[in-house]
């Protein structure tokens, strides 16, 4: 049995689930989330619990089951207590700007980006240190494309770093030119 799919999502107070069919709602304070699950798991509420349970083995079955739990989790406690990543913006002359829920971009190119956030994330600047991005929301998924989609306006390069990478993110660094020793 999948070892991640036996366990069961504990439902927090102040957070319904409510279960039709394979339909899933899960309503709390950041929000609500609704997803719909494949057909062969069966996702059952008993006692402030969510429980999948599969009908047998069948490796499609089985990687179904882990999955199914692990994105009921993750509803739950996106509608509970929400998702946060940050992102770094580094180089000479890069910055960010937040205009309701329109973040626009200065990477050094001739035109600024402008990115428009979906509906159910909110983008914010830290007020201390000036090139954090903090992208908030209740949908793991969606926060994670936005994050990527970001990241991938001006990805840090090897050499001096410059770009936009996650918080703690390791970019490895690579040697310039070494300059010749001997001219002739």
């Amino acid at each position: 049995m999948s070892r991640i799919g036996k366990n069961p999502v504990q439902v927090p107070a102040g957070v319904t689930v409510t279960i039709n069919g394979n339909t899933v709602s899960v309503k709390g304070p950041k929000g609500e989330l609704t997803q719909t699950f494949h057909p062969n798991m069966t996702v059952a509420l008993t006692d402030n619990q969510i429980v999948v349970t599969r009908p047998n083995d069948l490796k499609l079955n089985r990687a179904l089951h882990g999955l199914t739990r692990s994105l009921l989790q993750n509803m739950v406690v996106g509608v509970n207590t929400g998702y946060e990543k940050q992102l770094e913006i580094l180089g000479v002359g890069y910055r960010a700007a937040i205009a309701g829920s329109k973040l626009t971009l200065n990477l050094g190119f001739s035109h600024p980006i402008e990115f428009n956030a979906p509906k159910g994330i909110t983008i914010e600047i830290d007020k201390e240190k000036k090139n954090i991005l903090i992208i908030k929301g209740s949908d793991k998924q969606v926060l994670g494309e936005v994050a990527a989609k970001i990241r991938g306006f001006k990805k840090p390069e090897p050499y001096k770093g410059k770009g936009i990478r996650y918080v703690g993110e390791y970019v490895a660094q690579k040697a310039g030119k070494a300059a010749s020793k001997d001219s002739k």
